[in-house]
């Protein structure tokens, strides 16, 4: 059996500020802390194999915050094309970490959004109109990126990569933000894309999948 853990990044200062971030490299709020303690308690209950993360600073932060309360500290590794580095084996009493990090898994890209306060962009658009083009599977924001396009880049790496580690029984974490876990959610657990529009997770909080070796759901849990 194996363990996939989804974790959406600690809150960040335009999380704080209820601004749409997209790609916009916005540092974590400094009461980050407290829940990166948590969910490190919660995770030492098993071991993990790989972890993965978005480029994104709120994301790469929130992975160094977790691993620095077990005296780790991690060392970021590209896998998009152009960027792969050899850094060979790493011993198992060694500080570092290797984390495998990737656009593929980065934040929806929100357009002409990005910078903007949610509650003025719904007065602009309209309540209906304004969920319509935030969570529907489809739909985008001017100049953004839908769901589905998310969906197709993270379950492209989520195939090419994770699902490897996970046949071979490893535990997998992916630190990514919110539209990215909510694909591939909605991958894992066969979502449809009426449904996915109320699908949420809160920020800082973890979806943990147990997987039987044919990769079929054994259990999941909410953290």
């Amino acid at each position: 059996m194996s363990k996939l853990i989804l974790l959406r990044h600690f809150q960040s200062q335009w999380n704080l500020e209820n601004k749409f971030t997209g790609w916009v490299d916005v540092p974590l709020f400094k009461d980050s802390d407290n829940r990166a303690k948590e969910v490190f308690q919660k995770l030492s209950g098993f071991k993990i194999d790989k972890i993965y993360s978005s480029c994104l600073f709120r994301n790469k932060d929130s992975v160094a915050k977790i691993l620095k309360e077990g005296d780790k500290y991690p060392i970021f590794i590209h896998l998009d094309k152009g960027r792969m580095r050899d850094w060979g084996t790493f011993k198992a009493e060694s500080s570092y970490i290797p984390v495998y990090v990737s656009e593929s898994l980065n934040e929806r890209h929100y357009g002409q959004w990005q910078g903007r306060d949610k509650e003025e962009v719904k007065k602009e658009y309209g309540e209906d109109n304004f969920k319509l083009l935030r969570r529907s599977f489809s739909a985008r924001p001017p100049g953004g990126e839908s769901l589905k396009g998310v969906f197709l880049r993270a379950v492209h790496f989520y195939r090419s990569y994770i699902e490897k580690d996970l046949k071979e029984e490893k535990n997998v974490l992916i630190v990514a933000s919110h539209n990215c876990l909510r694909a591939l959610s909605k991958y894992i657990e066969n979502i449809s894309d009426e449904d996915i529009v109320n699908f949420e997770i809160d920020i800082g909080k973890m979806m943990i999948y147990e997987f039987s070796s044919s990769l079929g759901i054994r259990g999941k849990e909410s953290f």
